[in-house]
């Protein structure tokens, strides 16, 4: 299939595009001026695509100024309106059939369980972004299927979480964030790229929470990365500490919602990494 990419050259799109590849799909990336301009330019550019699959989003943990809240809102949801209005606009027989799209478990509130039926959503900054960005893709032709991934921290070698983690969890002095009991709702990056390619293949639509089925705290998190580097973790980052360098957005670290991912498990998906402990050892190995 012909695939085209918005986000193709960031962590996850280079590593979703890599597994499309490897599976004879042909895929391209949309620029990022594309997502922003006149809807002609991006209808030109998706002429003849199968499948779009939406990856793009300004990184959300840094301060939440003015300008960079909407920075962080227009990257997802004018994007999005842009998006959904170009392809409502394109003859039929010119349109994808399929859109698989990003989204975040930051849609539903801190320190419960949720499955995809919850609609105890957040209601903070984050709340709000995550909640118009799914619902900008109302503006799609009703015969486009769509598909959308609600995704945990995601864990790889190469995402920055563990690249920032782990010098100060191989020189003795990591520890757990804030009390540690916050859920710490994750996923290997080999798994996402395995449910994108997943989606991009099948008929399926709907929204799907993409989080390890293995529940786990951040203090559990901590434990597990700690024994495997056989390293102490007895230091605690402190609340106030990350709210003087993050302010209102340290929000994301001391506090998160338990998430497990019902409607992919009904799939017959299956996670390679479904454990914390499998994930760290994957990455470190």
């Amino acid at each position: 299939m012909n695939i085209k990419m918005a986000g193709a050259n960031g962590y996850l799109g280079k590593n979703v595009a890599n597994k499309l590849k490897s599976h004879g799909h042909k895929v391209s990336g949309i620029n990022r001026e594309l997502l922003y301009g006149p809807k002609e330019d991006l209808q030109k550019d998706l002429t003849g695509a199968d499948v779009v699959c939406f990856l793009s989003g300004a990184p959300i943990l840094q301060r939440w100024t003015k300008k960079n809240k909407k920075v962080i809102y227009d990257s997802r949801v004018l994007t999005v309106r842009n998006m959904a209005a170009a392809i409502q606009g394109m003859p039929p027989k010119n349109r994808p059939q399929k859109v698989v799209s990003a989204s975040a478990v930051g849609i539903y509130k801190s320190g419960k369980l949720h499955d995809e039926l919850s609609t105890d959503f957040d209601e903070s900054f984050v709340g709000k972004v995550v909640k118009d960005w799914e619902a900008a893709w109302n503006g799609l032709p009703k015969n486009v299927k769509l598909s959308i991934f609600r995704i945990g921290l995601v864990l790889g070698k190469e995402a920055e979480t563990i690249k920032k983690m782990l010098v100060p969890f191989k020189l003795g002095l990591g520890g757990k964030v804030a009390s540690g009991k916050q859920p710490f709702p994750f996923v290997h990056i080999t798994d996402v790229a395995r449910a994108f390619s997943w989606s991009v293949e099948n008929k399926n639509e709907g929204i799907y929470n993409l989080a390890a089925p293995d529940t786990v705290t951040n203090k559990e998190f901590t434990k597990a990365l700690a024994a495997e580097l056989n390293r102490p973790a007895v230091f605690t980052v402190p609340e106030f500490a990350l709210n003087m360098i993050f302010g209102e957005a340290a929000f994301l670290l001391t506090e998160s919602p338990a998430v497990i991912p019902k409607n992919l498990k009904k799939t017959g998906f299956s996670f390679f990494y479904p454990s914390i402990e499998m994930a760290i050892n994957e990455i470190l190995s």
